[in-house]
This record gives structure tokens, sequence and C-alpha cells, in this order.
């Protein structure tokens, strides 16, 4: 094997490329990054065994051939090497890949190709074209929600489903709850609903700007979702199981519906939550008029701060984890929020107030008296 390609190509691939690559498993081959060659172009992969990305690559390949290198270390010399373009020259004797880029020359051991597993290709049957842009940002208003690791895999997922001309996706990590309906302009080809794993998710956020393509096409099989935007397809495995019964979870009334500017309310939360440390919950404190953020931690301080606010009624004191409630603030984008609460043990409510087919779901963590 023999190619040439850019160097600032190649460096963005690789980028992509090494954030699913892994060094964690057993398999050592899976740290590392395939380039395949051959008369047709030539194509990076990458696969820790749950997700798969394989992305085009420009350049000239004077000899075909399949090599596996390590992702990082191939990262780290793309990153620094001198001159435009970059050439790969597999030495069959040596065992090793030259690399040249400009005057710097490196030789890397390969890594064993045949312990490189298939990644599946593009079912071009069963493909539904979303518009990318629409599907980024409805990911980007759920995505936080979803659980951070995978001891409950339902839950460190999104559910994607897709009808008609509706896009919709929801997530939560049991503390929270995001869902968002997103209005296509057009109506899709076909319908599908995907239990996708959230990181798989976070990654397509990552890819789709760079891609600069305006579609994103959805092929979903038995157990498995591909994802291909522009010259990069990412596969993943599905998660198994029913996602919970979510709607269930959201009150059809509550008891106090605020108008509050967002932009106020985030920068209050913001600077009292620097006092909630150790876990130390926000207290949102609602009188006649007024709201008092404030945060206590022992040993360290605390912090408290007034606005006004329409409220009326009883006076109600009700506490929230200070980074989930930074969260859902963060992804309302109108001027104000609905606040919608009832009573210090049941969950609160976010919403936009123009509709925008967006909701976070909050619950409430109890408060030392």
């Amino acid at each position: 094997m023999k190619l040439h390609t850019p160097a600032q190509d190649l460096l963005g691939h690789l980028q992509s490329l090494s954030r699913i690559a892994s060094g964690r498993l057993a398999n050592p081959t899976l740290s590392g990054v395939q380039i395949a060659a051959g008369r047709d172009g030539i194509e990076l992969r990458a696969t820790d065994l749950q997700i798969g990305l394989r992305i085009a690559l420009e350049g000239d390949v004077d000899e075909p051939g399949t090599v596996v290198l390590p992702a990082r270390l191939l990262l780290d010399i793309a990153r620094q090497a001198p001159g435009p373009r970059i050439t790969l020259e597999l030495r069959t004797e040596e065992q090793d890949v030259e690399v040249t880029a400009g005057s710097a020359v490196f030789h890397l051991r390969t890594l064993r190709a045949e312990d490189f597993p298939p990644l599946p290709e593009p079912a071009d049957a069963t493909a539904v074209e979303v518009p990318a842009a629409a599907f980024v940002e409805t990911t980007s208003k759920v995505v936080r929600s979803a659980a951070k690791d995978d001891t409950r895999p339902l839950l460190a997922c999104v559910l994607v489903r897709a009808e008609g001309d509706v896009l919709t996706m929801v997530a939560t990590d049991s503390y929270r709850l995001s869902e968002k309906r997103t209005t296509l302009e057009t109506p899709l080809a076909a319908g599908f609903e995907a239990n996708v794993p959230a990181r798989v998710m976070q990654e397509l956020e990552r890819l789709v700007p760079t891609t600069g393509a305006e579609v994103l096409t959805v092929a979903r099989g038995e157990n498995q979702v591909l994802f291909t935007v522009g010259d990069h397809v990412l596969s993943s495995r599905l998660v198994d199981g029913t996602f919970p019964q979510y709607r269930s979870l959201i009150p059809d009334t509550f008891d106090h519906e605020l108008r509050v500017s967002t932009a106020e309310l985030r920068e209050v939360v913001s600077r009292v939550a620097l006092l909630a440390q150790k876990s130390q919950p926000l207290r949102l404190a609602f009188v006649e008029g007024e709201l008092t953020v404030s945060s206590t931690t022992q040993d360290v301080g605390e912090a408290r701060e007034t606005i006004p606010v329409p409220f009326h009624g009883e006076p109600l004191d009700i506490g929230f984890n200070p980074e989930y409630l930074r969260d859902g603030l963060a992804t309302i984008e109108s001027d104000e929020v609905l606040l919608r609460l009832t009573s210090p043990i049941r969950p609160g409510l976010l919403q936009t107030v123009d509709d925008q087919g967006f909701l976070y779901l909050i619950m409430p963590i109890r408060l030392n008296a």
C-alpha cells in the first residue's frame, strides 16, 4: 500500500476517528484506525465494536492495500506534520508503515489487520433522508438528559422517532427528562424509531457541522442503525428494550405557571450555583411577587439572590440539582421560560412560552428545614 493525502484532511478525519477507537478493550487492534486504499479511493475506519465510523479520504493511491495503525499516534503525527501532504507506504518486510511529511519520516508498527472487524454497509433500501440541521438541533435539546453511564442502557440512549413531518427525540436519566418535537418542512418518505446510544448522537452533533451536509440519511436494521452524512458513515448497535413510558411522568396540571426572563434566571442560577458544592441543591423560595435562589455548603459558604417573578399564593420552597437546572435553562432559546410547579415533592417543568415543541422535566431534591 502506498498513498498520498492532504495533511489537513487526514488530521480532521483522525480527530473524529480517534474518539471511536478504543484502547480499553482486549483486542489491541481496536485502538487503531484501518486505512483501506483501493483503485476507487481511500477510506478510514474505526470501531469499538459498539460504534463504527468510516470516512472517505481525499488522496492518490499508488499501490492498493489495507493496514491498521495506532489511531492516536497517527493523529499526533498528523497534527505536527510539516508540509501540506503526507505519504503512507507499507513496508511489508519490516511490518511497518513509513509516514513521510515534508522532511519528517516516521516508521509505525502495524496492528493485526485480521483482528479488525468488518463494518456494516449502508442499506439503501431502508434509508430515510432527514434534514441534517433539524436532526442536530433536535439532538442538542435532549442529549444532555441521557445517563452518563451504561449501567442502565435504556437511560443512556436517545429515543429517536420520525413519522410524517414530525421528528421527536426523548432522553432521561430518571432525574430529568427532555423531549423535543421538530416539525419538518417536508414529510419524510418513511418513518422509523430507534433507541440510539447517547454518545452516538453526540458524535453526530460534532460530525454534521464539519461535513456541511444538508441531508442526513438514516438506515435502520434489525439491531443497528447507520447514519450517512456526506462522506461519513456512523454505525451503531441499537439499545434493546422498550424506552420508558415517559408520558405518564409528566403531570397534566400544575398549581403555578410563571413566565420568567430566561436570561435573568439563567444568570442567577449560574451565580448562586457557585456555592452549591458537594452535590448541594439550589433552593428556590417563592413568595408573593419574588423568587430567592440560594445555596449553602457547609464549611464553604452560602449565596442568595432575589428577582421579581409573577408568583401568587402560599409560599413555596423547592430544591433542584444545580447542574440539571442549568442544563434545562441552557436549552431554552426564547426570551421567557415557562416555569410550571406544584409542590416541593412534585417535578417541575421548563417550557418555551411560544411552544417550540420542547419540554424539560426535572425532579426535585428534598430540602433540609
